[in-house]
């Protein structure tokens, strides 16, 4: 991975954890609210251990999964279903029971975090494009986010809603780059007739042998090895994909959001 494509990785990774930490920062806040001061911190600190410690096993295994073909393209549709949830979401953290026990409030903040990280690794892990260094800093990074972020953030979401659309949209990119570079669907989008076995090699982020391995060729076979392509789209026209869904999600969303308004609206109107 080079330099830059690495910097990109690590500030999407960054974004998407700022985005997707909100939730997991709220019920943080939430399970340890009755809590002492002095135990309220203990119970953050702990419980946020251990469900970011899990949270680092599971993205690991999320990153070995993706790269059986289809499961990238399943877990790319699925990424666009977060990306629309974070949009038109509207479930109410504050039916959330507290708990006035330190090791209740702990067993709570790992059990409800771990529930509520399936969006968060799954698109963490698809951002790491397979590489483990980038993914342990992107989790480094993402610790304070959810330890001290929980006010913040839902101060930052509330206060600037475009920052959610933009969250949402680089998680739609995100669902539309894995697709692309699932080796047994991209093939069928694109044309790779004209490329060699390299550049086909580069469009999968992966090395030369690697890709003559999975196909189970030579470099040079890779294109013969590869089924015919459907849709024949050149190879240069790969960010039409992500940018179709990425206006797919923050469309559909933006409209499901003021449709739903409009109902409040008509409702407190009739009612008045």
């Amino acid at each position: 991975m080079e330099t830059q494509e690495f910097i990109v990785g690590l500030i999407n990774i960054c974004i998407i954890n700022l985005v997707l930490s909100g939730d997991n920062a709220v019920v943080i806040a939430l399970a340890s609210r009755n809590l002492a001061a002095k135990q309220r911190k203990l119970a953050i600190f702990w419980g946020s251990a251990g469900a970011i410690i899990l949270r680092i096993v599971l993205t690991i295994v999320a990153v070995m999964l993706l790269k059986i073909p289809y499961l990238q393209t399943i877990g790319g549709l699925l990424l666009v279903w977060i990306g629309l949830k974070l949009l038109i979401d509207e479930e109410d953290e504050d039916n959330m029971e507290a708990s006035s026990s330190l090791i209740t409030a702990i067993k709570t903040i790992i059990i409800a975090d771990l529930i509520m990280s399936l969006d968060n690794v799954l698109a963490v892990a698809a951002a790491s494009k397979g590489s483990y260094l980038l993914l342990i800093i992107g989790l480094a990074v993402s610790i304070p986010i959810i330890i001290f972020g929980s006010q913040l953030l839902v101060w930052l979401m509330n206060k600037f809603p475009a920052f959610v659309y933009i969250g949402a949209g680089l998680i739609a990119w995100t669902a539309g780059e894995m697709i692309n570079t699932d080796k047994k669907v991209a093939p069928l989008l694109y044309n790779f007739s004209h490329a060699s076995g390299e550049e086909v090699a580069k469009f999968f982020n992966a090395k030369p042998e690697e890709l003559a391995q999975y196909y189970n060729t030579t470099v040079e076979g890779i294109i013969q090895a590869m089924p015919p392509s459907i849709l024949n789209m050149p190879e240069r026209l790969e960010w039409l994909i992500p940018a179709i869904i990425t206006v797919l999600v923050c469309g559909i969303g933006w409209w499901i959001k003021n449709r739903r308004k409009n109902v409040e609206v008509g409702k407190s109107s009739a009612a008045e």
